[in-house]
């Protein structure tokens, strides 16, 4: 069985690793200031952020339209693929995992088409799609891969902080917004999507960027104190590669044996979290422990 890996632009692969891996990536439109854009085709994340400081309006974000979606998995038939597995942010930030798994009915006598809900996005969902195509390359069927892949899933942390919750309550991206709304311009929040409705959720209140990383620290450490498992871990930035180069390199040198990689929220998730927002993710390491 000839097996395709899909996925959308927030999961922020490098072109060299959608060209090793071939990996489809599908980018997701979003709109600021009556002008519409494709994530990674037609603007940079630089120029997003620039744009975003200067906006008049609060940017907006959408989904592929079908029709797209359609001529991508029948090109991919047409290339001889059985299959697809179709990989994307998660479910409770976004439809669009909805209208693939709508298309994977009415397209069921063209191509098998397999939805996987991430219950993230960013890098961690964009390992979780190069570990896919390993998986293919090596030679899995789909439901192995799919099994596979929901562990790697199941391993997967995140903690993030923003400057404040402005774009993410504007957005409708925060599920606990009333808890936290009241102090928006006097705290640092800690969010996660680690949770059981793996929703983007405030889970505290720390006074400083200082004092938050420093929780977040924490709570990496203790994570790591209960896995029993080798880890890889990212660290994000949103238009803030400085501040995010600094942290990593103290957490390597605190880590001496974890392998860190420094990545980036671009424009979709840029948009909720705004500029300035660090994090922290990990999952397991499948190259010193594979699936």
């Amino acid at each position: 069985m000839k097996i395709a890996v899909v996925t959308d632009s927030t999961a922020y692969l490098t072109a060299k690793e959608v060209a090793d891996y071939h990996i489809h990536v599908v980018p997701i439109p979003f709109t600021i200031d009556g002008k519409d854009y494709q994530e990674g085709v037609d603007i940079t994340t630089e120029d997003f952020y620039r744009e975003l400081k200067t906006s008049k309006t609060f940017p907006s974000t959408s989904q592929p339209p079908i029709g797209e979606m359609m001529a991508l998995y029948q090109k991919l038939a047409d290339e001889g693929y059985d299959a697809v597995i179709s990989i994307h942010l998660a479910k409770s930030i976004s439809g669009f995992l909805n209208n693939i798994q709508l298309l994977a009915e009415q397209m069921k006598d063209t191509i098998k088409i397999v939805p996987f809900d991430s219950q993230i996005t960013v890098k961690l969902m964009g390992q979780i799609a190069i570990e896919a195509a390993k998986l293919v390359d090596q030679g899995d069927d789909v439901d192995t891969i799919v099994d596979k892949l929901t562990k790697l899933r199941a391993t997967i942390h995140d903690d993030f902080v923003v400057d404040d919750l402005q774009n993410l309550v504007r957005g409708g991206r925060l599920s606990n917004a009333s808890a936290f709304v009241g102090s928006i311009l006097r705290i640092k929040p800690l969010l996660s999507f680690d949770n059981p409705n793996h929703a983007i959720e405030a889970f505290e209140k720390v006074r400083s960027m200082k004092k938050a990383k420093l929780r977040v620290e924490q709570i990496f450490d203790e994570s790591l104190a209960k896995t029993d498992y080798p880890v890889r871990a990212y660290v994000f930035h949103a238009a803030a590669e400085e501040a995010g180069q600094k942290w990593l390199a103290d957490l390597q040198e605190k880590h001496p044996d974890i392998d860190f990689e420094l990545s980036y929220f671009g424009p979709v998730i840029g948009v909720h979290l705004g500029q300035g927002a660090l994090a922290l993710g990990w999952m397991q390491d499948t190259r010193k422990k594979p699936l």
